[in-house]
């Protein structure tokens, strides 16, 4: 597969389908358009069908010969008018279930970026504020301290050179006056305790952001709620058939497609589904862009629903959904690509509103919009 936009006005996009192979082979191409856009003209044996919600897709049957190659195009009208267009394809077996191979190329007017970054400023960043907090209570605890022995030394010097005679004239330090005065005892506290009292604050901020550290490790558990932040890379949102680069991979979601609420059974290779649960398969291609293998685990890719809720990859659904092959058993070679279905299943009839993707614990991994 390989997709590329025409410099053209308006959007446009050519799609090569070639078979390397030496048997023909029946395909069913689909090409995702963004949402809100709609096709103007359309090669000859493609239709337009509605994807769900706002989304449309065009779709080919085609029976390419062996070592044989062709060429099909879509031209778009934008609501937008203007701003750039992404536009993924993928080849399918004959009954549209598995891919082959997927392609995605983005029609650009206006040179805006395709995914924005979203790290956060370094002020909101919990390790840098919990650092920064620590550092400012041992700054005041020893300003503190400096400033209670310098008011001693004063006081005390200001005491013994106050003269104790009924004269009232300036002596010195022996002999003593034969009745000492009643010195009023300040009730502060010592200053070990306060050091302590910074010490024992320390200790809890380290413990605190040890224990923030740990929810993000705590990410394999699928019982606790995800995290929203990283340790290695920038977190990198961007929409459906754009590549997103994080640590280790480049993920790039082709397609979402979702079935009728209650069509999940346990026999169609799947795990226990809700009563009204149904499998929502998204087709994913993953490159390790790492020079060494590189694994990568089904709990870690979640799928959010309205409300916030998520879930994590149906691993029995997207083992069968993959001829039986375990994805996420082999760790992935330096350099290599694969393309894939992954199977979520959620409940409800609202399909998943985001994706997320990483390839470890400690990645910031990316986010995919559903349209």
């Amino acid at each position: 597969m390989a997709v590329a936009p025409e410099s053209s006005p308006a959007p446009r996009y050519r799609i090569q389908v070639r078979n390397v192979g030496n048997a023909p082979v029946d395909t069913t191409v689909r090409q995702e358009l963004p949402a809100g856009s709609s096709p103007t003209a359309i090669s000859a044996g493609g239709r337009s069908t509605s994807a769900g919600g706002s989304s449309t897709e065009v779709t080919w049957r085609l029976r390419l010969p062996a070592h044989s190659s062709t060429t099909l195009g879509t031209a778009l009208a934008a609501t937008a008018p203007g701003q750039p267009l992404t536009a993924p394809a993928c080849a399918f077996t004959g009954d549209g279930s598995r891919p082959y191979d997927c392609a995605t190329a983005t029609w650009q007017a206006a040179g805006a970026p395709a995914a924005e970054v979203t790290e956060a400023p370094p002020w909101r960043r919990y390790p840098v504020l919990l650092a920064g907090l620590a550092v400012l209570l041992l700054v005041s605890a020893a300003l503190l301290w400096v400033w209670r022995r310098r008011r001693g030394r004063r006081v005390t010097a200001a005491a013994l050179a106050t003269s104790g005679g009924p004269e009232g004239d300036r002596g010195t330090i022996y002999p003593r006056p034969a009745v000492p005065r009643s010195a009023r005892r300040r009730r502060t506290p010592p200053v070990w305790l306060l050091v302590g009292a910074a010490v024992v604050v320390l200790a809890g901020v380290i413990g605190t952001a040890g224990w923030t550290a740990t929810r993000q490790v705590s990410e394999i558990d699928t019982q606790k709620q995800p995290t929203s932040g990283a340790w290695m890379g920038s977190g990198v949102t961007g929409p459906v058939g754009v590549p997103l680069r994080e640590s280790a991979f480049e993920f790039t979601v082709y397609r979402m497609s979702c079935g009728a609420p209650g069509s999940a059974a346990k026999t169609d290779g799947g795990g226990a589904a809700p009563a009204n649960g149904r499998r929502c398969q998204a087709t994913v291609g993953v490159r390790n862009v790492t020079g060494d293998q590189q694994p990568w685990h089904g709990q870690l890719q979640r799928a959010y629903l309205p409300g916030g809720r998520w879930v994590s990859t149906d691993e029995p659904a997207t083992r069968a959904a993959n001829l039986g092959r375990d994805i996420f058993a082999d760790p992935m070679a330096a350099g290599t690509r694969m393309v894939l279905p992954l199977v979520f299943t959620v409940d409800g009839r609202d399909p998943p509103q985001q994706l997320e993707l990483r390839s470890g614990v400690f990645s910031a991994g990316v986010r995919v919009h559903m349209p």
